[in-house]
């Protein structure tokens, strides 16, 4: 870390970013930065809502509240500096400064997506073992699935974090993208760094796949139960149940599988950051309302909240 604090002062990177000063880009500067806020508010929202609302204390928005949590830090971890960077003309970022950005980032996208899989899980066992959901997943098996997701993301960012930091970088310290993005800064090491690639190529492949693996697995039983269902009805609950979580996966996982498990021959520095935009910056923003939008009970829990403002507020 000591070493890490001397080259920040000498050895900063410059962040080339995504956007000109063009009529077209400052129009979709404004998009991002709205989509941005509405993040924030969206995911903040909903924490509160989950937190205040006794109907809401169960597993699915106990994970919930912490998917919320993980797009919040997510937004917060490259969006900021962007806009700084932007209206300041700025473009740098401090060597530390970068190194945080990286561990955060591969923290929560790694998190984020172990959770998701793991969710899958829950939605498996309150369909198909109805009755014996509350045992299946009490209270030391939801505290573990979000300790073994933070602690999963936690360990890969410092990991991979620490081993990118300490590579010696060139002169000419560009990075192609609009925060520090690993595989971008990877690109301007004076070492050859082909092993390492390889190595975070398989770990993305097992980061991705694994929660995938357990997605596709529980979805299975879950469509198994599903089509042995006598009524219609409970069909369509089931179904209906599951398809928030199916759309909120199908975003995450599909721009994650197009970043990262794509041959690096394939790879434009271009696609890369419209991708990175839109599952660092839209997915996030998303989450929240395709969780709450077509959900009986959040929506409930939101009128009951406006309802007590409404009370709390005439005289």
């Amino acid at each position: 870390m000591a070493m890490w604090l001397n080259q920040s002062s000498t050895d900063d990177f410059i962040l080339l970013g995504i956007f000109s000063y063009s009529p077209r880009d400052l129009l979709l500067f404004s998009v991002v930065m709205l989509v941005f806020t509405a993040a924030l508010f969206g995911n903040a929202l909903l924490i509160l809502l989950i937190c205040t609302d006794p109907r809401l204390h169960t597993p699915m928005y106990f994970f919930l509240s912490q998917l919320s949590l993980m797009d919040i830090m997510l937004v917060c971890t490259n969006v900021p500096k962007m806009a700084v960077n932007f209206l300041s003309g700025k473009k740098s970022i401090s060597f530390v400064g970068c190194g945080i950005q990286i561990g955060l980032f591969v923290c929560l996208v790694g998190s984020e997506g172990l959770l998701l899989g793991l969710m899958a899980y829950d939605r498996y066992v309150a369909i198909s073992h109805p009755l014996r959901y509350p045992v299946l997943m009490n209270q030391k098996v939801c505290l573990q699935i979000i300790g073994s997701s933070w602690a999963f993301g936690i360990a890969d960012g410092l990991v991979q974090m620490v081993v990118v930091m300490t590579f010696p970088y060139c002169s000419l310290r560009e990075v192609d993208h609009f925060f520090c993005e690993m595989l971008s800064l990877l690109k301007l090491a004076c070492v050859d760094t082909s092993l390492f690639e390889k190595i975070v190529f398989f770990c993305c492949i097992f980061m991705l796949l694994f929660p995938f693996s357990i997605i596709v697995a529980s979805y299975t039983r879950i469509l198994g139960t599903v089509l042995h269902m006598h009524s219609a009805k409970s069909q369509k609950k089931a179904l209906a149940t599951c398809s928030s979580h199916m759309a909120a996966v199908s975003f995450f996982y599909g721009a994650a599988m197009f970043i990262y498990l794509r041959p690096r021959q394939y790879r434009t520095p271009s696609q890369d950051k419209m991708v990175s935009i839109f599952y660092t910056v839209l997915t996030p923003m998303l989450n929240p309302l395709i969780y709450s939008l077509r959900n009986r009970d959040v929506i409930g829990a939101l009128q009951k909240g406006l309802d007590r403002c409404r009370v709390g507020s005439q005289p």
